[in-house]
């Protein structure tokens, strides 16, 4: 059979890939895209979406039981945990079908299937129907990343848990053991710990979501202590006992000591590792790093046509990064000329309760790279909106360069942070000082007026607080 000829050819469908494919296809390439499990990929699938519906879920479970704090009545509150898988599965479906729809739409050809870089140029796709070779000039690697595995803490599918298994929970879990503080760990914690499980966190750094700047880490565990999870810092899991039918046992250890805990449920989110197995990197020269393929600003891998984009071309693991990434390769395989991503300009946000958003430098990291700071706080007990709301519990910062005005961080903690910090983001993609940011007005009453007033803090002109 004759090989099929592209301009581009994308391995991958989630958020990088065929974002990356529309663009192409945008721009007058032929296209073609690989995948071999669902359009939309991970983040559409098992990732972003899904868990955001798990998570509104209970969010309004969470506010029923707050009823009369608004002078509302509601009897008889309860769930079924059935019903809220089944509302997550139906929204990531019905966003995978609104894929298979853009693909049509900009004439991209789809071929569901393995892919193997069989030669430079060259793609080779097992299907259910046989074998394909579809050659190009360029091809972009957007083959993603999976949860990672400890040795021991494997997940099983009944009394160890990956994130997979969580999303399709068949029991809700009475007493949970969460490994990993990240935002998936975090996130399932929240999930599970508001619908009623006795939730324990376990976090090998010395603080829950490391990568957040201390203070709002130190927030956000306040108030995930107050909602009743355990939280145990610098403490790793060595092992786990498990007895099929009645649960498992841990053993944590910390500070040189080991102690036992029993579950009936873990789940391991520990990181994650990319895909880069299997599909013939190594023979064409691709240098990989630690399972994340190596590449510059213009996720150009240093083999000729050859780009990857996403969570395989490393940190930050994020879908928007990937999106991104997917349309600067297209339009520089088009013959454009666009601007690199700069992930310092990339929030990273957290949907567990509350919420967790953050860009740029954090406070300790803006001073390691040698920055003499101002710094600006805002609570959210300060704000007329957030106490209307019931959610007054919450803080925004920001961190300034104290002599340019640049700003170089924005990190927040609380109700609807994770909209809100698109606002800084702007501000730094814009190159903004804090005199702009000042001098914009912003609407009354909202929450973004506290991002006005932690900015204005910085400066010793905060009004409200």
């Amino acid at each position: 059979m004759a090989a099929q000829s592209f301009d581009m050819i994308v391995i991958g469908a989630g958020p990088g890939g065929y974002v990356a494919a529309i663009r192409g296809a945008q721009l007058g390439l032929k296209v073609a895209i690989v995948e071999r499990e669902s359009l939309g990929g991970i983040c559409l699938n098992w990732g972003c979406i899904p868990t955001k519906a798990l998570l509104r879920s209970a969010e309004v479970f969470h506010l029923m039981h707050r009823a009369k704090e608004f002078g509302l009545k509601a009897d008889g509150i309860g769930y079924d945990l059935d019903a809220v898988v089944k509302r997550s599965r139906g929204v990531a479906k019905q966003l995978s079908s609104g894929i298979a729809h853009l693909m049509k739409k900009h004439k991209i050809t789809v071929f569901m299937g393995t892919a193997t870089l069989a030669a430079k140029g060259l793609v080779a796709v097992k299907t259910d129907k046989g074998a394909e070779e579809l050659t190009a000039k360029s091809i972009v690697l957007a083959t993603g990343a999976r949860g990672r595995n400890l040795p021991g803490l494997e997940p099983d599918g009944d009394l160890v848990w990956g994130y997979r298994d969580a999303l399709v929970a068949k029991r809700m879990p009475k007493k949970l053991l969460v490994i990993g503080s990240g935002a998936i760990g975090i996130e399932f914690a929240s999930f599970f710990n508001t619908l009623g499980a006795e939730t324990t966190v376990v976090e090998v750094m010395d603080r829950i979501l490391p990568v957040e700047d201390a203070e709002i880490s130190a927030f956000a565990k306040k108030q995930f202590v107050k909602q009743g999870m355990t939280i145990r810092e610098k403490t790793t899991v060595k092992k786990l006992d498990r007895t099929p039918g009645k649960g498992v046992v841990a053993h944590l250890e910390a500070d040189g000591r080991t102690e036992t805990a029993e579950f009936d449920t873990v789940i391991s989110a520990v990181g994650i590792v990319g895909n880069v197995e299997d599909l013939g990197l190594e023979a064409l020269g691709v240098k990989i790093d630690r399972t994340h393929v190596i590449t510059d600003e213009y996720c150009r891998t240093g083999v000729e046509g050859l780009y990857a984009i996403g969570d395989v071309a490393g940190a930050p693991w994020l879908a928007h990064k990937a999106s991104h990434e997917g349309v600067m390769v297209a339009e520089l395989i088009a013959g454009g000329h666009p601007h690199p991503i700069k992930p310092g300009s990339i929030a990273g946000c957290t949907y567990c309760q509350p919420q967790v958003a953050s860009v740029g430098l954090t406070e300790a990291k803006a001073k390691e790279a040698g920055h003499e700071v101002k710094v600006g706080r805002f609570p959210f007990i300060g704000n007329g909106k957030a106490i209307a709301l019931g959610e007054a519990e919450g803080m925004v910062k920001t961190v300034f360069d104290a002599k340019t005005g640049e700003l170089l961080g924005a990190h927040m903690v609380g109700a609807e942070v994770t909209e809100l910090i698109q606002g800084y983001v702007i501000g730094r993609t814009l190159e903004t000082t804090e005199a702009e940011l000042m001098e914009t007005v912003f609407p009354h009453p909202t929450l973004s007026e506290m991002m006005h007033e932690s900015v204005l803090d910085a400066y010793g002109r905060a009004l409200h607080f």
